[in-house]
């Protein structure tokens, strides 16, 4: 029965936009409150999910957005967006930029989140559409490939790292691992797809990107460019390797189990257990808490800004209320976009607080089949349901830990596998969905024949790869 009602729900969101034209935003809220009725929650109970959803998506996106687009906007206004874009289609050539944009994603979404990588390349992705007059779809696939794939399969992102520790899998396996079905889901979900998009006409939003002309004069230098756009990895890339070399800091909670009162006293406790002295421990506990605090992305996107506002803005010559009121303007741009994604976090917290995933779980005790396969299905269920693909794989590892425990699978495999059906059937209660159609302009029916299909086949190339390499490993 609850699946039926999220079968009942999708129906609803699809006639409410695409027939009725109602808002996103709007036609987000009114099904969460129909989901929750007909799975026969108590209307104020509804309204605490539709609240809380909203509440937890705005916390963790809405800073991610804002310095997303300000940053977004300065290197498109500055020309370095241009410059980067020249230099790699003298570097690689028109006929091998594809492949090009592929690189960039998986080198800029390795580190850093998907929403925040999303945000920074955007503008290139523009830039090159309007400077080499190629379609902006069949140029956007690859990189965004790269990018969620990085973001479901591989460490040292959140899901994939915390699914290791869960199946008590080497986070460097599955790194290197994660390589291999990486290749194909990219090629064939990202690049071989693209062919199919070309026809489709994309206008962006116009205060996020507007086609302007430069001078090579008055262009940036190459070094101050690529600086800007890669301080947030730079910065994310040292929580990262933080995390690889001593492990994700545990949750608030269980630090509070284990005595601990903050981050600082997690690599604390770390460092005496290994016999260092109190001043060397303390030193070198401040340092990677400071890793870590700059690597968040909230704090690694801001100082991007900053770091922007000076080299590209007050050093070019530009005066501080110019690039005030272009940053302005790119922040109303995404006004909208916040809210309908935060009514996307409020669908999916009423699935969540209407049991569905408990449901899920109890048909899933019932079933015997491949442990790779069957986390592969279970996830992607999840992810159907809930939207995340992050709450897909945390909620679908401790349900297969026992069966994949007593056959014997490859652990880091099951990350994998775990990963890749986290990945698909990307809808309307995915904020990365929202995302990807505002920011091109596109329908319902273009965001779902591009954004979704290119997901799922990134899902199943994935999942087919790793039942090959079960094989060998």
């Amino acid at each position: 029965m609850p699946l039926i009602i999220v079968g009942i729900g999708i129906l609803i969101l699809l006639l409410l936009i695409s027939k009725f034209k109602i808002n996103a935003f709007l036609a987000l809220l009114i099904t969460s409150f129909a989901v929750g009725l007909l799975s026969s929650m108590n209307p104020l109970d509804i309204l605490d999910s539709v609240l809380k959803g909203v509440g937890d998506t705005m916390g963790k996106i809405v800073l991610i957005l804002a310095f997303g687009a300000m940053l977004g906007k300065i290197l498109e206004e500055s020309g370095a967006a241009h410059t980067i874009t020249f230099r790699m289609i003298d570097f690689m050539g028109l006929k091998n930029i594809q492949y090009a944009l592929l690189i960039t994603g998986f080198l800029v979404g390795l580190p850093m989140m998907y929403n925040a990588s999303f945000l920074v390349l955007i503008p290139l992705i523009f830039t090159f559409a309007a400077t080499t007059k190629l379609p902006t779809i069949w140029l956007a696939l690859p990189l965004c490939s790269a990018l969620s794939v990085a973001h479901c399969f591989l460490p040292p992102h959140p899901a994939p790292t915390y699914v290791s520790f869960i199946y008590e899998a080497d986070v460097n396996k599955v790194l290197l691992y994660g390589l291999i079905p990486m290749i194909p889901a990219c090629l064939i979900g990202g690049v071989w797809l693209s062919r199919f998009t070309k026809k489709i006409v994309v206008t962006p939003p116009a205060d996020l990107f507007q086609e302007r002309k430069f001078e090579k004069s008055e262009l940036p230098g190459l070094g101050i460019s690529i600086l800007c756009a890669v301080t947030p990895i730079i910065l994310m890339l040292l929580g990262a390797l933080t995390d690889l070399a001593f492990g994700p800091p545990p949750a608030k909670t269980e630090l509070t189990k284990m005595g601990i009162e903050s981050i600082t006293g997690f690599y604390q406790h770390i460092f005496t257990a290994k016999g260092f002295s109190p001043q060397s421990t303390n030193i070198i506990s401040g340092i990677l808490t400071f890793f870590k605090f700059m690597s968040d992305a909230n704090i690694a996107l801001f100082m991007a800004v900053i770091v922007a506002i000076f080299t590209l803005g007050l050093r070019k010559g530009k005066s501080m209320d110019d690039v005030m009121n272009s940053s302005a303007k790119s922040i109303g741009a995404i006004s909208m976009i916040v809210l309908i994604i935060a009514g996307g976090g409020a669908f999916s917290q009423v699935l969540k607080d209407s049991h569905v995933i408990e449901y899920i779980r109890s048909i899933s005790d019932n079933i015997q089949m491949n442990p790779l396969l069957m986390a592969f299905l279970i996830s992607s269920i999840f992810r159907l349901a809930t939207g995340s693909a992050t709450v897909a794989s945390l909620t679908t590892a401790p349900i297969m830990l026992p069966m994949a425990q007593q056959m014997g699978t490859s652990p880091e495999l099951m990350v994998l596998a775990t990963g890749a059906g986290s990945v698909m059937w990307s809808h309307f209660n995915d904020s990365g969905f929202w995302m990807f159609k505002e920011y091109f302009g596109l329908s319902i029916k273009q965001t779902f024949q591009t954004w979704t299909v290119m997901e799922s086949t990134v899902g199943v190339v994935g999942i087919i790869t790793v039942l090959i390499m079960s094989i060998f490993i």
